[in-house]
């Protein structure tokens, strides 16, 4: 099977609020089923009557999708306070697809803001592993503390990894550390020497940490970024997603970092 061109009828089976701006939405097929998704893939939402926009999958259950969107446009507002037994377009898979955590190995996510939400199902992957496998660190770092995602999940990953979370902003009664998420390397349980790293976030904190986790030993061919820039059609003929030499609904948005490196030396505009 191949990604749909045209938008297929989803329902809306559940909405979860996560923050003040953002939700997550399960979305069932209506008749027709879209071809398996895999984690770091995106589809392409479409409000009726408003628009489409790229939403990374942020969890997949059997044939149902989970997107977490955030309201920054007109689109993805609509998307936003759509309520169960609502209807979306979807089209897709699209993109690639975030490798599999090692089978024996130490696993590093490293998420900024809204980053975290295409991370998430790395994150169930890597819990999925058999004890002993090895460890799980995930590092979030947002601008304040209303600002942190899927508050019904974090208890369950801290059972069984290390869940840091730094904030820019801290307000009152905030308990956890204030800074970059860079920062909270020094304190992450992940061995260099073995150890997988999945990245994803503003670009600036990518770059950042990609080049700090380099000069700790971790070579570029384990370190994963996801990449976004304007998709539009999903399907690589329109070029607004153009970065450097990659079209990113095709080529991306997983890209390894010996591929991204270079091009994101060049800021987006």
């Amino acid at each position: 099977m191949t990604a749909a061109t045209t938008p297929v009828a989803y329902r809306v089976a559940d909405r979860r609020q996560e923050t003040a701006d953002t939700v997550t939405l399960t979305l069932a097929p209506a008749a027709r089923v879209l071809a398996p998704f895999r984690p770091g893939q995106f589809a392409m939402l479409y409000a009726f009557g408003v628009g489409e926009v790229p939403v990374s999958v942020s969890g997949i259950s059997g044939d149902r999708l989970h997107h977490t969107v955030r309201a920054v446009g007109k689109v993805s507002e609509a998307l936003c306070r759509a309520e169960p037994g609502n209807w979306v377009g979807v089209r897709g898979p699209y993109g690639t697809a975030w490798p599999s955590p090692p089978a024996e190995g130490d696993v590093l996510v490293v998420a900024g803001g809204i980053g975290l939400a295409p991370l998430r199902p790395v994150i169930d992957e890597a819990l999925a592993r058999p004890a002993g496998s090895g460890r799980l660190s995930v590092l979030a770092g947002y601008r304040e503390p209303a600002d942190q995602l899927f508050p019904a999940d974090l208890p369950v990953w801290r059972r069984r990894a290390q869940v840091l979370v730094t904030v820019d902003r801290p307000g009152p009664g905030w308990p956890g550390p204030v800074g970059l998420v860079t920062e909270l390397l020094d304190a992450a349980d992940c061995r260099t020497d073995r150890c997988t790293a999945f990245l994803c976030g503003p670009e600036p904190m990518m770059r950042a940490t990609a080049g700090e986790l380099l000069r700790r030993g971790v070579p570029a061919g384990r370190i994963a970024v996801s990449l976004e820039r304007n998709m539009r059609c999903g399907t690589g003929w329109c070029g607004h997603c153009q970065l450097g030499p990659l079209l990113l609904c095709r080529d991306g948005p997983v890209v390894g970092w010996a591929r991204a490196d270079e091009p994101l030396s060049v800021p987006e505009r």
